[in-house]
């Protein structure tokens, strides 16, 4: 990975100065849908809270390299826990764990395999500024030409200005992530997030003019 990216997750991490409600599960006894879709990389998965730290669900990913001579789609389960949480007066912090259990096809191999995908989130937030950093490895396992596709991702943001909590708030957010054996490049996306009190969508191109939409919704 270059330079420039670890810069960025550094600055992430330290941007955290006193919610933008971007954590991968909600409140017990809620669902949660999201969605992650560019050109080379669609993500959806739905969850539901069994307590107020952890979430089952499943979910759908595909991801292609930059060349689109190497794809990989996988569905299965998901299981998320809030693994710690730190709540001050004006901000909140948050160590997620991402597990997925997945069968996975592509061109790299033959057949089927079973993809596992651990990661961890961290997260800072109040309702002005974000910043986030992930790290998600994408593996298979069973017989020969296992892929090796880890993710990371680090994004920080700002709101424009404080709403009250039934309106929608407007914020600008900057993404870079890289793409393991997907691409040999960090792609940068600022994007404009409009955030509710139970969904956000946001959209933006990035620096490789890749258009870019994700979105999340809670029911």
């Amino acid at each position: 990975m270059n330079k420039y990216f670890y810069v960025f997750l550094t600055l992430a991490t330290l941007w955290m100065t006193p919610f933008a409600q971007a954590g991968p599960m909600s409140f017990r006894e809620s669902s949660m849908s999201m969605g992650d879709f560019s050109t080379n990389w669609r993500e959806a998965f739905v969850n539901y809270a069994l307590t107020s730290k952890d979430a089952i669900g499943t979910e759908s990913v595909y991801m292609r390299s930059d060349n689109k001579l190497t794809t990989l789609h996988a569905t299965g389960l998901t299981y998320t826990r809030l693994a710690k949480r730190w709540n001050m007066p004006e901000a909140q912090a948050n160590v997620w764990f991402l597990g997925g259990l997945s069968t996975a096809t592509g061109n790299e191999f033959v057949g089927s395999k079973t993809l596992a995908s651990p990661g961890v989130q961290v997260d800072y937030e109040t309702t002005r500024v974000y910043a986030a950093i992930q790290v998600r490895t994408y593996r298979t396992y069973g017989g020969v030409a296992n892929v090796n596709h880890d993710y990371v991702s680090g994004r920080a943001g700002f709101s424009f200005f404080n709403v009250d909590y039934d309106e929608v708030q407007p914020w600008f957010i900057v993404e870079a992530r890289r793409m393991k054996g997907l691409s040999d490049k960090t792609e940068i996306t600022p994007m404009l997030r409009l955030i509710h009190n139970r969904y956000f969508v946001e959209a933006g191109v990035s620096t490789d003019k890749n258009a870019r939409l994700n979105f999340m919704f809670i029911f």
